[in-house]
């Protein structure tokens, strides 16, 4: 998220003439300096946030979904207070191309409703948050309903160079590099925990083994965006796929990727991606890569249905099968799937540069 949104300032930024400066508020501000070439203040220290704030011109407050109470009841309060300290000291402050809710307390929303109505901008990623911040009262004509900014984010210069687990660690130049000239189809597997009894995996399982049975062309590619919760959970499903007769050979599980861009090239080099993580179907789209979703979270839903598909599967009911059926019908015809939602999604990734071309806009003035 914060590499695309320094993609598109920078970007926008040029073409309105403004120099952009980000500071990025971060729980790892060594990291993020290393990473993104970037100043950062920790999020967690209030001197910190305090000198940081008050020294910006504005403040920006995204993308992804900030403002919900189903992991704490304290992620809401953190970043309404960010927001009201940089209004407190009159810097203007931007919404970026939110998720937001769920709220289920609904004592949230005027808190909610009043921070953002002193904000210069607000953007939300999908109708459905839209609605929801106008059920609390604020002005629809006030909310842009605007792309994940992941959509927006380019492909590395230079393609990055992999250690594959199931290679005993050597390097593999050029994702999928091994496989070109071929007729082996790369199958991209982006999955996490969700369910306590590990169901939703044993499924995930069963639909690959099925789908490795039925074409033998297919190698699988896991592809772990949130480390190391990734990576244990597709570790899970590759022993699972062993215990099925699934050859070594046929799965690798990508590891050493860091940079956002690199591991965006990994999913571009792949002929369908089936994924939990909204980022990783984001990744796919973007880069016309047919997707299969496998829905945890209504935001998987959304997204989707911004390219008119629907998941395939939900953790709650999942039914192998039914994976199998559409990775069977995406893969025998991609060209297709890429002709038909080119359109849209060409579209989406022209709108995700909005936000970022609003603030330039402000600032040039």
């Amino acid at each position: 998220m914060l590499c695309s949104i320094l993609h598109a300032l920078r970007e926008q930024g040029e073409q309105a003439g403004v120099s952009i400066q980000p500071l990025v508020l971060s729980a790892n501000p060594a990291q993020t300096r290393e990473m993104y070439g970037v100043e950062a203040a920790h999020r967690m220290r209030p001197a910190e946030v305090l000198q940081a704030i008050r020294g910006s011109d504005g403040l920006i407050s995204g993308g992804g979904s900030l403002l919900q109470d189903a992991t704490s009841a304290k992620t809401i309060p953190y970043y309404l207070a960010i927001l009201k300290l940089a209004q407190w000291f009159g810097k203007p402050t931007f919404i970026y191309s939110q998720g937001v809710g769920p709220v289920q307390r609904r004592w949230f929303y005027p808190l909610i409703k009043g921070t953002f109505a002193r904000c210069s901008y607000v953007s939300v990623r999908d109708q459905e948050s839209a609605a929801l911040l106008a059920s609390m009262g604020l002005s629809r004509e006030r909310i842009a309903v605007v792309p994940d900014p992941v959509m927006g984010m380019p492909l590395p210069q230079e393609q990055p160079v992999l250690e594959s687990a199931a290679d005993n660690g050597r390097k593999e130049e050029a994702p999928g590099e091994a496989y070109k000239g071929s007729s082996t189809s790369t199958v991209g597997v982006s999955l996490r925990f969700w369910n306590k009894d590990r169901s939703d995996m044993l499924h995930a399982a069963e639909a690959l083994r099925k789908l490795a049975a039925e074409q033998p062309e297919v190698h699988l590619r896991f592809l772990p965006f949130h480390e190391p919760h990734d990576t244990e959970a597709s570790r899970f499903v590759m022993e699972e796929l062993r215990k099925g007769g699934v050859a070594e050979s046929r799965m690798t599980l990508t590891q050493g990727v860091t940079n956002p861009q690199e591991m965006l090239a990994v999913t571009a080099s792949c002929d369908l991606l089936i994924g939990m993580r909204l980022h990783s179907l984001i990744y796919a789209v973007s880069q016309f890569v047919p997707v299969i979703g496998i829905s945890y979270d209504p935001k998987i839903d959304h997204f989707l249905a911004r390219i008119g598909m629907k998941a395939a599967a939900h953790t709650s009911a999942f039914q192998p099968e039914r994976v199998v059926e559409e990775a069977r019908k995406l893969l025998s015809s991609k060209s297709e799937w890429i002709a038909e939602k080119r359109p849209h999604i060409e579209q989406l990734i022209l709108k995700s540069q909005e936000p970022a071309q609003h603030i330039a806009t402000f600032f040039r003035k």
